[in-house]
């Protein structure tokens, strides 16, 4: 009698895969490696044109003031519109919001060459040219960041904007560098033709673009929202004020620019001041800060589910951080604690980018960063006077010590606070009825 054959036990089902933690997942997908190269080009041709627009505003006027307040003319449309500009990226198609926006700017950078060309450029036209640039930059900030996490699944976006801050980082170094050769080959209208050319090529690139699978369509949560949706700027600063998490952000966010991160300024009055170094010593210390934020840029595209509390964790690490800098005895104790400073910063930074655009439902994102652009404006012309006036007072070192316990304290009670309070326990209506009875 022959045996039927025994049948092999059934084996075990393979475990899921874990996710990727790479910091270069977002790579993976065809859109995005073409948006990265686009952003690289156009970030290396606006800071080669922003090095040109500084050095031609003091060859017109000879005055560093005068070119501080270019560059404030320039900001100032962020600070005003910046919640217009949201709206009309939450209301228009993104890419082709973002195109129109990006052949707009190359647009204004032809014109600029054309006028440095033909020697008719004055500081009130260049003036002119700068609030321009900055009222197109309103909306074409919000949508170009948005677009480029539109491309990738949810749980790429913080690889995403790491990627994003590599590639402003490599495009500012680029940029810088690039001014210098071509003005000294080929002249100052040069740079500017250069810049309008890198904005057209990111206008031809988006048409192209298409989002990875898993990605949120920007069309079809348009179609979800209805057509009753005013898109008011309103709506967009209400849901702000009513989201404690976006409210929690902006708090963690504007004590730390105020009271930190304009390392440019105060460790450079601490290297050339208290512990006696020089230009070259300086240049050293921002080289540290540069190489830390790429480092920071990379671990903070690993992150999968950022979140406020890591965001306020990481600015008070910097916060303490900031202290032990300020007591440093010697510019090489200085040099070992401004690289942890930076990558502590970075980190928070791409943290925080990744809660403000994925925390708002789709239809709403670029209002949130409409006022986003508007409350970052405040902070970036308030924080540096500020701190200026913190070192009169406390000099250098106490400037960066009592600020950065300042952050520490002030990040450090309000976790307390929200712990007390989610201890309570709270009794509902029926409760009390059933209490009473």
């Amino acid at each position: 009698m022959s045996s039927s054959p025994v049948s092999a036990p059934p084996s075990p089902a393979a475990p899921p895969s874990e996710p990727s933690r790479s910091p270069w997942r977002s790579l993976r997908h065809r859109s995005m490696r073409w948006w990265s190269v686009a952003n690289f080009v156009s970030n290396a041709g606006t800071w080669m044109q922003l090095t040109v627009q500084n050095l031609l505003v003091l060859q017109i006027t000879g005055s560093a003031a005068a070119t501080g307040l270019s560059m404030s003319v320039q900001a100032a449309p962020a600070l005003l519109i910046s919640v217009f500009g949201g709206a009309a990226v939450d209301r228009w198609p993104r890419k082709l919001t973002a195109a129109v926006s990006q052949a707009l700017l190359g647009a204004v950078a032809f014109v600029t060459a054309l006028m440095v060309a033909l020697d008719r450029l004055d500081m009130g036209s260049l003036m002119v040219l700068a609030a321009v640039t900055g009222v197109i930059a309103t909306v074409d900030g919000p949508a170009c960041s948005l677009l480029g996490n539109d491309l990738v699944p949810r749980e790429d976006v913080p690889s995403a904007i790491g990627v994003g801050a590599l590639v402003h980082q490599a495009g500012r170094l680029t940029g810088a560098a690039l001014a210098g050769v071509t003005v000294g080959f080929l002249g100052t209208a040069a740079a500017y033709a250069a810049n309008g050319l890198s904005f057209l090529f990111v206008a031809s690139v988006i048409p192209f673009l298409r989002p990875a699978r898993g990605a949120i369509r920007h069309a079809g949560a348009a179609e979800e929202r209805g057509a009753q949706d005013t898109m008011s700027v309103r709506e967009g600063l209400a849901f702000f004020a009513r989201r404690p998490r976006l409210l929690t952000l902006a708090g963690v966010t504007g004590v730390s620019a105020v009271f930190g991160r304009n390392y440019q300024l105060t460790l450079a009055v601490l290297v050339t001041g208290p512990l006696a170094g020089g230009a070259g010593s300086f240049g050293t210390v921002s080289t540290v800060l540069a190489v830390g934020g790429i480092v920071g840029a990379v671990l903070g595209a690993r992150l999968r589910r950022p979140s406020v509390r890591v965001v306020g964790a990481l600015a008070a690490a910097g916060g303490l951080l900031q202290v032990v800098a300020g007591l440093s005895p010697s510019l090489a104790v200085l040099l070992v604690m401004v690289l942890p400073m930076a990558v502590v910063e970075s980190v928070s930074d791409t943290a925080g980018t990744a809660v403000l655009q994925t925390d708002p439902p789709a239809h709403m994102r670029g209002r949130v960063l409409g006022v986003w652009g508007s409350i970052g404006t405040v902070w970036g012309l308030g924080g540096p006077p500020a701190l200026g006036l913190l070192m009169e007072l406390a000099g250098a070192r106490g400037a960066l010590i009592a600020g950065g316990l300042v952050i520490a304290g002030t990040i450090g009670a309000g976790h307390l606070l929200r712990e007390r309070r989610a201890a309570v326990p709270r009794v509902s209506p029926v409760a009390n009825l059933e209490t009473a009875a």
